[in-house]
């Protein structure tokens, strides 16, 4: 990993999150926005964790995205030690459908938010749009493929119900 990292950090608690969160990488892909993905967990790998929020804007990372199941305390916990803006992806769980891991990452106290997506692919994908989004606020080429993404979005919903 370079000295200067890009703009997006993606993380996750488990590598079996990224069938979810390649939905988020893709689409930044799509909208030209560097990312980098890793395996953070706040339960398993706590110094991991802890080192990755503190040193991330120091390195370059603007938003990060960060995804956990259960009880999900992967986007708080790093939101807690970074003044960055976090996405947070409630991943479905086997046992509550996800409802466990989104509302362990909606419920922050005040003082600490993550911005909370959606459950699953829905999430991870408008956590990548919401975080291209931030970024467009200062950098105009950003700004511009976002529209684009947002115009082509719109032209591919058809008016009538039939073919």
């Amino acid at each position: 990993m370079s000295a200067t990292a890009a703009p997006v950090a993606i993380i996750m608690g488990s590598r079996s999150d990224w069938p979810v969160l390649k939905h988020a990488a893709e689409l930044l892909e799509t909208l030209g926005v560097a990312y980098e993905a890793k395996v953070v967990s706040a339960h398993r790998t706590p110094d991991r964790m802890y080192e990755f929020a503190k040193a991330a804007k120091g390195r370059g990372v603007k938003v990060i995205i960060a995804a956990a199941g259960g009880a999900a305390h992967l986007p708080g916990m790093t939101a807690s030690l970074t003044d960055l803006p976090v996405l947070g992806v409630p991943i479905e769980s086997k046992t509550l459908k996800g409802m466990d891991s989104l509302l362990s990452i909606v419920q922050m106290p005040a003082g600490i938010p993550v911005g909370t997506l959606a459950i699953g692919e829905a999430g991870a994908k408008n956590a990548a749009i919401l975080a291209a989004k931030i970024l467009a606020l200062s950098d105009a080429a950003v700004a511009e493929r976002v529209a684009d993404f947002t115009a082509r979005q719109t032209e591919s919903v058809a008016e009538t119900v039939e073919d």
